[in-house]
């Protein structure tokens, strides 16, 4: 895939954009993204999400309720092709921005075969639909094909590595990373071989509201909460930069709006944190935000279990390309965005509590006995 770092080579697109198809839009990521697009841009949004356990229609209920958002729900799968092509034309649609996939490494051990259907098949459907969609129009120049992908594609860094870049080789260690690795190569190809308008962006570790508690930063919340044990990996000692969700659907934003055709960009949040140091401090914020818990003192749920297998050791994103291209960079410190997200979850029980289901329960017990 061919980048464009100079600025002035930059196209900003001088129309559409107005009639996205976000996929996965239920889930954590998309549906912060659909509360972004309606906030910053307001125009008609079809969102296509099959509902599976992490995908969550309460998290657009505040959107489908209002009668001034334009917002077209649709359950379905992304490997329909049919479904994609009708939405595709029925809607006229000139943006797809995909989030939907699997995404947790430890589902990904346990079962990879949904990971290879949804995120290489899943994405290859959705990439020939649109492709076909774009030739029948004409090959418009502002149609755009927006993939949203992961750190985890490249690996795992040592602890004086320099952080990823957009150059640095892939090398997925897990089943869920190597089929991301899969669909990126894939749109790659689709902009390389057709032109097909593509953009890419691989992100680091998000957080926020509407995260399901599968997920280490809502697991914690939730399980102090309940008194119950925080489990925590091998020795803790893992480095993850962590993003903030509404920074995120920002630069995806930019990207979207400012980025050429066959650009891909890493998004970070500037923010490398070990699990441990994670885990204690939300202990220490959970004490000072919701001081009638269970258990105090709370690091006391601390439990250190045995590592997963194939365990990366850590990420950390070089993101001054997109810094220096679009002028995009981080506005939320971790320190903010943290207190935000125990805050979200301490607000919103009835988002959470309905979602540990005895699957749930299963899944956790399966992982971390």
């Amino acid at each position: 895939m061919q980048d464009v770092a100079d600025k002035e080579k930059l196209q900003v697109s001088p129309s559409g954009l107005k009639r996205p198809l976000i996929t996965g839009g239920a889930g954590f990521i998309g549906s912060n993204f659909v509360h972004y697009w309606q906030q910053h841009h307001g125009t008609p949004v079809v969102v296509l999400d099959a509902l599976a356990y992490a995908g969550n229609r309460a998290n657009l209920a505040d959107l489908e309720a209002d009668p001034a958002v334009a917002l077209t729900f649709v359950k379905g799968d992304i490997c329909d092709r049919a479904l994609v092509d009708q939405l595709l034309k029925d809607h006229e649609i000139d943006t797809i921005v995909h989030f939907a996939a699997e995404s947790h490494v430890d589902r990904s051990i346990l079962g990879p075969a949904p990971f290879i259907q949804t995120n290489v098949v899943g994405t290859f459907t959705l990439l020939d639909a649109f492709y076909h969609h774009w030739v029948s129009q004409g090959k418009p120049e502002h149609l755009r094909f927006h993939h949203v992908s992961t750190d985890e594609v490249y690996g795992s860094l040592g602890e004086k590595d320099p952080a990823f870049s957009e150059t640095t080789p892939y090398a997925p260690n897990s089943p869920y990373s190597a089929s991301k690795a899969g669909s990126d190569h894939l749109v790659r190809a689709y902009h390389h071989t057709y032109g097909l308008p593509t953009l890419m962006t691989n992100c680091s570790n998000n957080y926020g509201p509407y995260h399901f508690p599968e997920k280490l930063i809502p697991l914690t919340i939730v399980n102090i909460l309940l008194g119950k044990p925080i489990p925590v990996y091998g020795d803790g000692q893992n480095v993850r930069d962590w993003l903030y969700v509404e920074d995120h659907c920002s630069a995806i934003s930019a990207v979207l709006h400012q980025a050429s055709p066959g650009s891909t960009y890493n998004i970070g949040g500037n923010a490398e944190v070990k699990n441990l140091d994670l885990v204690e401090n939300l202990c220490d914020l959970m004490e000072e935000m919701a001081p009638d818990l269970p258990v105090h003192p709370v690091r006391s749920l601390i439990t250190f279990v045995q590592d997963r297998a194939g365990h990366d050791r850590r990420y950390a994103m070089d993101i001054r390309k997109i810094q220096t291209d679009l002028g995009w960079s981080p506005q939320v410190t971790f320190k903010e965005g943290l207190r935000h997200t125990v805050a979200w979850y301490l607000d919103h029980p009835d988002w959470w509590q309905p979602l540990l289901t005895p699957d749930y329960q299963a899944f956790y017990d399966e992982i971390y006995s």
